[in-house]
């Protein structure tokens, strides 16, 4: 399986943090019935990279290493386990020379004032993954006119690159790869011409997997690319699309501040990864709530560590995943089972019923804090006190407007939180509990 990894020259956002988790379930549940080969790649040649480092003076070198950790750290922390390959854009770039060579030698490319581009007409098939015809790609305006190219919708496999910028000495001159011929050359050196999967955001279906697809067809004689194309869908905030021009881009090593990183998995797997999700306060407070009833079923419970490494979670929650990453199905299986413990009569039955929720949380990539510490809030960090100060106000505000379970909501996520509120004839006053 090959995942479009991130471009290292910022914290991921809470949109780059969806396929990460998602995928990285995906991978858990897949190597549960085969010897999965993962590779997630880092793209750290890139046009915004170079153009943080002019914008901040540091070294590219400096800047893509400190955000590789960074989103290495961040994604850990949301549970998303290593990939068993990363490979870096910079450290193939020998593979993809050779792989745009072969294109421009069997009449898929061609070079003009430094550049070589892909000779898009040369692939009738291309548009079918994204399901465009040319005339429809050209009038979006997602393609690049250059006096240069053949056809407007020609993509660059190589472009020049002046002193200032990294470039490396190539056939056509020094310089550095385009975007999409990395991930093919990348995916060819580590998972083969044909992968079983290939996963990413569906903002990346077109154009840039339509192009990986085009040309790594065209460079392997049409041999079959990607057996299954998965796409994970859109994420907005508050109903709104996420953008830096309107200000609610959301990092995720700024929301782990808050809140911790299994509860924001939970979130983004609270809906099916192929539908939009709507992200706001609401989802996080639902995601408490849900996380709050799992632990509180297992709280108490002693469960061996070799009853742990035995228990299997529930067929159903499996079945679940396998029905295409069903995870609101497979969620509500979960507390199915949550249910049943919390029924449960005897401690034999509690502690098979107790192993099989862990047994279902490793697969979810959730219930791995201790029950104790979670309820005292240390597994989910401590609340600023403005941020305590805004939710009693949100709280208030709801009971003046007669929306009791909203004011509770927001009462519940501050007890989850181990803020304990207290009213009286001056006010609301709040203590950290525990």
């Amino acid at each position: 399986m090959y995942l479009c990894g991130p471009t290292v020259y910022n914290y991921a956002h809470i949109g780059n943090a969806r396929p990460a988790v998602v995928f990285d379930l995906l991978a858990r549940l897949l190597r549960r019935r085969y010897k999965l080969t993962f590779a997630r790649n880092l793209t750290d040649v890139d046009d915004k990279i170079n153009a943080a480092s002019q914008e901040t003076g540091k070294p590219i070198e400096e800047i893509t290493a400190r955000f590789i950790k960074a989103y290495n750290d961040d994604m850990g922390a949301l549970g998303v386990q290593l990939p068993d390959v990363e490979p870096r854009a910079t450290q193939h770039i020998a593979e993809m020379i050779d792989m745009i060579s072969t294109l421009i030698e069997k009449g898929h490319a061609y070079e003009a004032e430094g550049h070589v581009l892909f000779d898009v007409e040369s692939y009738p098939e291309y548009g079918a993954l994204s399901r465009r015809d040319l005339r429809e790609m050209i009038a979006g305006a997602r393609v690049e006119v250059a006096p240069y190219k053949k056809a407007p919708q020609d993509f660059v496999l190589w472009k020049p690159s002046t002193p200032e910028l990294p470039g490396w000495d190539s056939p056509w001159g020094r310089g550095r790869p385009g975007w999409h011929i990395e991930c093919s050359a990348m995916a060819r050196k580590h998972l083969g011409k044909t992968i079983d999967i290939h996963a990413g955001g569906r903002d990346l279906i077109f154009p840039h997997h339509e192009n990986e697809l085009a040309q790594s067809r065209c460079a392997h004689g049409g041999a079959e690319f990607a057996r299954y194309w998965v796409h994970n869908g859109f994420l907005s905030m508050d109903s709104e699309k996420m953008s830096k021009s309107l200000g609610n881009v959301l990092l995720v090593h700024d929301l782990l501040k808050t809140y911790p990183g299994e509860l924001i998995r939970l979130a983004l797997l609270s809906a099916h990864y192929k539908q939009p999700l709507d992200w706001s306060d609401d989802t996080l407070m639902s995601a408490r709530r849900m996380l709050d009833r799992l632990y509180g079923a297992v709280r108490g419970i002693e469960v061996s560590a070799e009853a742990r490494a035995k228990a299997q979670p529930p067929a159903a929650l499996v079945a679940a995943l396998e029905d295409d990453l069903n995870t609101p199905r497979a969620l509500k299986e979960f507390f199915e089972l949550a249910k049943s413990l919390n029924k449960a009569g005897d401690d034999e039955q509690k502690q098979q019923l107790a192993a099989a929720m862990y047994a279902s949380g490793d697969l979810l990539g959730l219930l791995q804090a201790d029950p104790e510490e979670w309820f005292k809030g240390d597994a989910a960090g401590d609340l600023t006190a403005e941020q305590i100060e805004a939710l009693i106000e949100k709280r208030n505000a709801a009971r003046a407007a007669k929306d009791f379970a909203a004011a509770d909501d927001f009462r519940d996520q501050l007890a989850a939180a181990g803020i304990t509120i207290e009213d009286s004839a001056d006010g609301t006053s709040w203590r950290r509990s525990g």
